[in-house]
């Protein structure tokens, strides 16, 4: 009779605690939801932005892009590879800085890059901000392995939409710079993905 009693108060116990919000060693604790967060840097290592990344409730990615000071106009905005924001790493083949950051996240032709995002529209007095949803990566593949960056391009990024009767150097449709950035020009603000 005793033991009955030490067992239903024991019990009792455990039920108010996980009432009361108290975690007890039958119930896991909620996972914390992942998010990603960059600071935009340009090549003087001002801070010219930042980008916040998290997985909606719907299988979704959500990103925002807040820049404050870019050049006016519209920048191409890309994923890459390496969690490596170098200004002083300059590409051989443009002269562009950032080269550290690797080609863009994902394989195949631009703009079918896993990395490939909308341009960024920045008003006259260098604000810009952008908020949309993809699923073509999660905050999990931007943290993984050798992590990843964002790279803002000094030119709008055309999405390797050129049609056929326009021609470079004689030959036909786009060159391999529109099919690689989508002739978006230099690199000119970069940021490392670090979990939030």
């Amino acid at each position: 009779m005793l033991r009955h009693t030490y067992l239903s108060l024991a019990a009792a116990l455990v039920a108010g605690a996980a009432v009361s919000g108290i975690a007890t060693a039958q119930t896991p604790a909620a996972p914390r939801d992942l998010d990603a967060s960059a600071t935009l840097t340009n090549a003087q290592g001002r801070n010219v932005g930042t980008v916040s990344v998290e997985n909606d409730e719907n299988g979704g990615t959500e990103v925002k892009i807040r820049a404050t000071a870019l050049p006016p106009g519209f920048h191409g905005v890309h994923i890459h590879t390496k969690g490596v924001c170098d200004p002083k790493s300059i590409d051989p083949a443009t002269g562009s800085p950032f080269f550290s950051a690797g080609p863009h996240l994902g394989s195949g032709a631009h703009p079918g890059h896993t990395g490939d995002l909308p341009d960024l529209l920045v008003r006259g007095d260098g604000v810009g901000q952008a908020t949309f949803v993809t699923d073509r990566f999660t905050v999990e593949d931007l943290l993984s392995g050798d992590g990843s960056s964002i790279v803002v391009h000094a030119k709008s990024d055309n999405k390797a939409n050129v049609p056929d009767r326009y021609s470079r150097s004689g030959t036909a449709g786009p060159d391999a710079e529109t099919r690689k950035a989508g002739d978006s020009g230099g690199r000119i603000a970069c940021g490392v993905f670090r979990r939030a």
